[in-house]
């Protein structure tokens, strides 16, 4: 296992811990909603199954198609709120 790998684990497993990454999830629920990526991300599922038919599209596929849209969606302003929530909880609570 890599070194960034070991590093991921542990961060993450940090902020399971502390209850941070439930907070953080919401956070960026609610971030996600208040700027309009969900209902971005809706209407692009309806394309979707509207051009390929939906008796021609698993949800499988679905996915695929959307996860990058999705993550391409995601407006900078929230990626770097998340970032230096997670900065600042780690500078706290580093051993």
């Amino acid at each position: 296992m890599s070194t960034e790998c070991r590093m991921r684990a542990t961060v993450n497993q940090k902020l399971t811990e502390m209850g941070e990454r439930e907070r953080l999830k919401e956070l960026l629920r609610a971030k996600l909603t208040e700027c309009g990526w969900e209902d971005q991300i809706k209407a692009h599922c309806k394309e979707v199954i509207k051009d390929k038919g939906l008796e021609h599209v698993t949800v499988e596929d679905l996915v695929a198609e959307i996860t990058p849209i999705g993550r391409a969606l995601v407006p900078d302003s929230v990626k770097k709120e998340l970032f230096h929530r997670i900065k600042a909880f780690l500078a706290q609570h580093a051993t």
